[in-house]
């Protein structure tokens, strides 16, 4: 069974950038995209990227496209969201899924 685990969120300043990290583990986890999510307070969670192991296409929400982008690399069983010009709107916390697991999740707020 695939496991997932987030780290890197914390406090940022509008505009700024930080890159928040999903490590894997388990024996197939290479088998199963990586899904990025969010929730904010009072909202839904609702979808925010995708990322393959193997270099196929990845998917971004209209919300965050152009300032996320995400990677992966198998050799340290890691994928990233790479987050540029936040704002205060992208204040949630930030899960990865991978199969039917989910992580606990990383608070990221963007604010002054």
């Amino acid at each position: 069974q695939v496991q997932v685990a987030e780290s890197g969120g914390g406090m940022v300043q509008p505009g700024g950038s930080l890159t928040l990290s999903c490590a894997a583990s388990g024996r197939t986890f290479t088998n199963y995209d990586i899904y990025w999510f969010r929730e904010a307070p009072g909202k839904e969670r609702e979808f925010v990227a995708s990322v393959t192991w193997h270099g196929g296409t990845a998917y971004t929400a209209d919300s965050v496209k152009g300032r996320f982008t995400t990677s992966a690399d198998r050799t340290k069983n890691t994928a990233y969201l790479h987050m540029n010009s936040l704002k205060p709107e992208d204040t949630a916390v930030y899960f990865c899924r991978s199969d039917n697991s989910w992580g606990r999740g990383t608070q990221v707020t963007v604010s002054n």
